[in-house]
């Protein structure tokens, strides 16, 4: 098998020349004879060798031209079948015109119909086989791959399922298939049968003897993929998946582009469309300032940014080594040489005022914060100082120095705070509306939740748990929150850069919450181990349940479905001088009903 492959791509111009025309001849010759029932006059054999010779002639030029017999396509693809049935179309045609332009016609007119017919045939039966012996010279070696039961017959399932087994490669080899729809039922693809829906899974990984399932439908939405996780799971298989149809290259899927599950697939939103060309336009060739340049929020900030061509990208941090990984996961290297790479603490009021006087951003993304809640909670003056005063010094050179445009990271903790964290913040959001009121620019809040993988974030902490061995802790059976992955989150906030009108807070619509336990219990499924799960209380300050709106404002959706616009009441910096961790829970309990609702402009 395989020496007949490298003979036909040693030779591919001469064999496929050659397989098509003699194709026409034993077609035409075969159609003749059949039609005479073996006794073919003198006439028609003169007439099969006039129209042979005329359909090889035209056969010859056509695959030339169209490159069919220069090698232009792979043998026995889709590509080359389509080449081969539009030529075999042409010539037939013209094979049948001829034929009836003489008279008496040189061979019966049912012959030359038929013969196109039969020619295309014998044309694609020695691709056919090359194709099979190539497939079956090629393929995962069996020993070192997974059984994986493939979800998904759609034109991804197909692809991928063909990848696999053409690659030698390969981590997985497809035993069946699965697919929900009862019409793909028994449908094979090279040989691997669907072979019913998700609920065979279970019978099917122990009758095959399957230990992966690959979901090969780029668009599942998270419920899909939670309840196929679940199942797997169950069944012990792994699970992998290919990611949506907008990370693909060309919509084509490879087997480089399987990957594992994340949380970030099973907690994940709707396909998130951002305006990038409104984006870009507010950021091309401008000077970009982003505080808190090396935290996960910041850097993913930074990243986007230098997207979409700033003139300049300033990246502010306190902490070096945060600088440090921020220009390498950017440059590639990080030689901490930059002058955009900018050491300050947003609480020293003079250090900030000298870099806006020197440097004259135009554009701010305020990411610098203190973000743990318990840590604040003992120390609430570091909070009030960072989160509150550090704010208030960025705001205050912003409107000093021109900036135009003024973008402060916020919490959904800020929606009826019962935290130092929640109330610093809500304190950030309420000075940015108020510096809002002495500016033309846009200074606007965006507020959003968890953040999947973030640094000190619930999934790096129940991972270094269970690799611990347990026990992984959760503070409550029930608690539940607001998660987004920093990508989509800075996504949005990018958005909301461009659509929020001045002295708003944008709220990112995260979806439903989600219940940590759940998390928690799906990570120790996967792990494979039987890990405890502690139930540690809820700490102080700490809700049950977040909310994204407080319940004093009222939020409507303009022109993002996933951002929701409301507002807050200013509140002026001299207003705050001696500012203590009493007056942070008088601001919290004033919040709920003490004063009239605050609508956004719509």
């Amino acid at each position: 098998g395989s020496r007949l492959v490298d003979r036909h791509r040693g030779n591919r111009w001469h064999l496929t020349a050659l397989n098509d025309s003699v194709a026409w001849f034993a077609s035409i010759a075969l159609a003749t004879h059949t039609r005479y029932e073996g006794h073919m006059p003198q006439r028609a054999a003169i007439g099969v060798l006039v129209l042979s010779g005329f359909a090889m002639t035209i056969t010859m030029v056509f695959g030339v031209a169209n490159g069919l017999h220069r090698g232009r396509y792979v043998v026995g693809s889709f590509d080359e079948v389509t080449a081969i049935g539009t030529m075999f179309a042409f010539t037939g045609a013209a094979v049948v015109l001829l034929n009836t332009l003489f008279n008496p016609r040189l061979i019966p007119l049912s012959s030359s119909l038929v013969a196109g017919f039969v020619a295309l045939l014998l044309a694609l039966a020695p691709r056919y086989a090359i194709r099979r012996s190539r497939e079956s010279t090629v393929g995962p070696d069996v020993a070192g791959t997974r059984r994986a039961l493939v979800f998904g017959a759609g034109r991804a399932g197909h692809e991928i399922v063909r990848a696999l087994l053409g690659d030698p490669h390969s981590p997985l080899l497809p035993v069946a298939i699965i697919d929900d729809d009862p019409m793909k039922n028994n449908r094979t693809v090279s040989g691997v049968r669907v072979r019913g829906g998700r609920e065979s899974i279970p019978r099917l990984a122990r009758a095959l003897r399957a230990d992966c399932l690959l979901v090969a439908v780029p668009s599942a939405q998270p419920e899909l993929k939670l309840e196929l996780a679940s199942i797997a799971e169950a069944c012990g298989l792994v699970v992998r998946i290919l990611p949506p149809l907008s990370e693909l290259v060309d919509s084509a899927v490879h087997v480089r582009d399987i990957r594992a599950i994340t949380e970030a697939d099973l907690l994940g939103r709707p396909q998130i469309d951002i305006d990038t060309e409104a984006i870009a336009a507010s950021l091309a060739g401008r000077v970009v300032l982003v505080t808190g340049a090396g935290g996960s929020i910041g850097s993913e900030i930074c990243r986007q940014v230098k997207r979409f061509g700033p003139s300049e990208l300033l990246m502010l941090d306190r902490d070096e080594s945060a600088l440090h990984g921020v220009q390498l996961s950017i440059e590639g290297h990080a030689l901490l040489s930059d002058e955009n790479l900018l050491v300050a603490d947003i609480r020293d009021r003079e250090r900030i005022r000298a870099i806006f006087q020197s440097r004259r951003p135009d554009v701010v993304f305020h990411a610098a914060a203190l973000k743990h809640l318990p840590l604040l909670e003992m120390h609430p003056e570091e909070g009030i100082k960072t989160n509150v005063w550090g704010t208030y010094n960025v705001l205050e050179a912003a409107l000093d120095f021109g900036a135009d445009r003024f973008v402060n990271i916020s919490t959904d903790k800020a929606a009826d705070p019962t935290s130092v964290l929640g109330c610093t913040k809500l304190l950030a959001e309420r000075l940015t509306a108020d510096a809002a009121t002495r500016t033309k620019g846009k200074f606007v809040s965006v507020r959003f939740g968890n953040v999947l993988g973030s640094r000190g974030s619930v999934l790096p902490t129940f991972r270094a748990q269970i690799e611990a061995g347990g026990p992984v802790t959760v503070t409550h059976p029930d608690v539940t929150r607001y998660f987004m992955t920093t990508e989509e989150a800075v996504s949005l906030v990018m958005q909301s850069s461009v659509i929020g009108s001045p002295g708003e807070v944008l709220v990112l619509d995260m979806g439903e919450p989600v219940r940590i336990d759940d998390v928690a219990r799906r990570l120790i499924a996967r792990s494979g181990r039987t890990i405890e799960i502690l139930y540690t209380g809820l700490r102080p300050g700490e809700k049950l349940h977040e909310r994204l709106v407080g319940t004093d404002e009222i939020a409507v959706s303009r022109e993002h479905a996933l951002i929701l616009h409301t507002r807050v009441p200013t509140i002026a910096a001299a207003s705050l001088r001696g500012l203590d961790a009493g007056g942070l829970q008088s601001i919290a309990s004033s919040r709920i009903g003490d004063r009239p609702k605050i609508e956004a402009v719509a």
